[in-house]
């Protein structure tokens, strides 16, 4: 329970930990989500996700752009529904060894930005279009919502892997 909240705090921090790029912002949120599937397990992982979601729904300003129920109404609020969902998947598939290698851990990381972009996508193109009456074309969805922004995330997945590769031996022996 500890660690589900210490990683809430961490995915909350991680939003406004901001790497100031061009064009798109980039946080340190999804390193910290896909910490929580590889640290944690897929269910524990995807609940401490999800506590954060509620905890910003609420109210709480800890999303990257504040909080409320209205952020549900946001291009972006998808990724942070993938989120979620990939922390699930990222702790399943790096968890299924007892001590997973770096290529595991790197496979189950790619996964889980996957499903993160993916969700992301999706919902920016749906609320874009359907609810804001501000349609967006495919091209420029994936140009500015994937290619531009999927580089810094790239890092954060070999860098999460290393990191894992690290403190799963730790977590498993209960030193943590």
């Amino acid at each position: 329970m500890i660690l589900c909240a210490m990683f809430v705090a961490l995915i909350a921090a991680g939003a406004f930990i901001k790497i100031p790029v061009p064009v798109v912002p980039f946080t340190l949120q999804y390193l910290f989500t896909m910490l929580a599937g590889l640290l944690l397990g897929g269910r524990k992982g995807c609940f401490a996700v999800c506590v954060y979601i509620l905890l910003g729904l609420v109210g709480l300003p800890i999303f990257a752009q504040g909080g409320g129920i209205g952020y549900l109404f946001q291009p972006s609020f998808g990724y942070i529904i993938g989120f979620a969902v990939g922390a699930f998947m990222t702790g399943t598939i790096a968890n299924k060894k007892h001590q997973p290698g770096y290529g595991r851990l790197l496979a189950a990381n790619f996964v889980g930005l996957g499903i993160v972009y993916l969700f992301g996508m999706v919902y920016y193109y749906l609320i874009s279009n359907f609810y804001l009456e501000n349609p967006i074309g495919l091209w420029p969805l994936f140009l500015y919502c994937f290619i531009l922004a999927v580089p810094g995330d790239i890092l954060l997945c070999i860098i999460g892997a290393i990191i894992g590769r690290r403190m799963i031996p730790l977590i498993q022996e209960g030193r943590l």
